[in-house]
């Protein structure tokens, strides 16, 4: 039999990285690396990361709460709790909280790739490195991610 994975309310791996936290629930290992789960806080006035696209994995949100603006290409959706956002390979893509209050969403990666990015980033701060937009490129390059630069 598998073993089974329950990660409770104060349980996981909890990133953070600014203004951003990030906890993952599941880090592959139980999946056998088909899937990656994290849950994204992102506080109130703050940016994601720059527009970006994945060759390797698929990427998605659920607005648990707040409201998340999805910048894909040159179009921005607002998108309130209860919003699902599926971002295939290939799509550029990034996300903001542009409200009052904190915005929580769901963040899965099919497969689990992405997991080791967040871990990366917080190890890069940590070491006294900032997190500019350049040097989360950087990071993000060994995951199979790219900026979108025709959309910066």
């Amino acid at each position: 039999m598998s073993d089974v994975s329950l990660v409770g309310p104060d349980d996981g791996e909890t990133i953070r990285l600014g203004r951003t936290r990030m906890r993952i629930l599941e880090d592959g290992s139980t999946t056998e690396h088909r899937l990656g789960i994290g849950e994204i806080t992102l506080a109130p006035h703050t940016e994601g990361p720059p527009q970006h696209r994945h060759a390797q994995h698929d990427e998605g949100f659920y607005v648990v709460s707040g409201t998340v603006h999805f910048t894909i290409g040159d179009t921005t959706h607002a998108a309130p709790a209860g919003t699902l956002a599926m971002i295939p390979p290939g799509a550029p893509h990034t996300f903001a909280n542009l409200g009052d209050t904190p915005a929580v969403m769901l963040n899965t990666f099919t497969p689990d790739l992405y997991v080791q990015y967040f871990r990366d980033l917080r190890d890069m701060i940590a070491s006294g490195r900032e997190p500019t937009p350049e040097s989360t490129v950087a990071v993000m390059s060994r995951y199979a991610t790219v900026p979108a630069t025709d959309f910066a």
